[in-house]
């Protein structure tokens, strides 16, 4: 339990770095963006693959059938998502919906896969989860409030940003239900080769996304310098660190993690990544969060606590020998 919710700890630390680079890179397309992180990942998978190919010769083709679906989905569709939310909404609005994926996450975990890890009670799981969601909402309420009296908000912009927001949290609630899923049918398999099978599966599908980003009709006439945009250094610095970093060892850590607990439980720790994300803000921005935001991730630390105490009660097989 104790290393599962470390593994879970560090992947959420390495993860609230994709919150900052469209606020550091605010010129660049969402798309760009994705392409970029996961062109980088998939080039930091080459050499591990090589290193531990012998654990990826053993998968099946259905196998790689499902990472490239996962990498097409958490990966490139999520970051996507997610990127052009922040760049939209700003980063407070996205945050506040990413940072619902632990509660979100847990629902669809217990009503799933219950005959599989056990039913955590409804009853005693309702106050973990309602920390949680009033601690997102006080976390959030103070960027909000300076939003709304922003004059100078695009309303349909920022619906569009909310919008994708809400695609994001999609993607990532599919992404590590179906993860969890081979993980768990696999205990032989190594996270590691599967983190990086992954990784693997994700570079043609960036590499293609990357050639369409620059043969789209249109796509330099904008005044953006493609195909590394206006900063190139700092892109392609940004990309590396993001791609090991947060792709491939937040990946790891997350493998690590999810075989050691219920999915139910890994899922509500995602908070991490919301906490990760908005400590990274507050540093970007070189501001000391408000009271009510503090207030709001003690009531986050206390949810996770809280569902970390909730045992899985074993669920009678459903049906009967005719």
């Amino acid at each position: 339990m104790l290393a599962g919710v470390l593994y879970a700890l560090v992947a959420g630390l390495m993860w609230g770095l994709v919150f900052v680079a469209p606020q550091m890179l605010p010129e660049y397309p969402a798309a760009l963006l994705s392409v970029g992180r996961y062109l980088a990942f998939g080039l930091i998978a080459l050499p591990l693959a090589w290193v531990d190919r012998a654990g990826l010769r053993d998968l099946s083709r259905a196998d790689w059938l499902e990472a490239l679906k996962l990498a097409a989905v958490g990966n490139l569709l999520y970051y996507l998502c997610l990127a052009g939310a922040i760049q939209r909404a700003g980063g407070p609005l996205p945050t506040m919906l990413i940072g619902t994926l632990p509660v979100v996450i847990a629902i669809c975990a217990n009503l799933r896969d219950h005959q599989r890890d056990g039913r955590l009670p409804w009853l005693r799981l309702l106050p973990s989860l309602l920390l949680i969601a009033v601690g997102i909402a006080c976390v959030n309420s103070v960027e909000l409030d300076a939003l709304r009296r922003d004059s100078g908000v695009d309303l349909g912009r920022y619906v569009s940003g909310a919008l994708l927001a809400c695609l994001a949290v999609a993607c990532w609630t599919w992404y590590p239900l179906r993860n969890a899923d081979w993980l768990r049918d696999h205990p032989g398999r190594s996270p590691r080769t599967w983190a990086t099978a992954q990784g693997v599966a994700t570079l043609p599908l960036a590499l293609l996304g990357f050639v369409l980003l620059n043969l789209l009709p249109g796509a330099g006439d904008s005044g953006f310098a493609m195909p590394l945009g206006p900063q190139p250094v700092r892109f392609l610095l940004l990309m590396a660190a993001i791609g090991l970093f947060a792709s491939w060892l937040g990946t790891l850590c997350w493998n690590e993690a999810s075989q050691r607990l219920p999915t139910a439980l890994v899922g509500q720790l995602i908070v991490f990544e919301t906490l990760a994300a908005l400590a990274y803000a507050y540093l970007w921005r070189s501001e000391f969060p408000a009271w009510l935001t503090l207030l709001g991730v003690l009531l986050l630390v206390a949810g996770v606590l809280w569902a970390l105490r909730v045992k899985p009660e074993l669920v009678a097989a459903e049906g009967h020998a005719g």
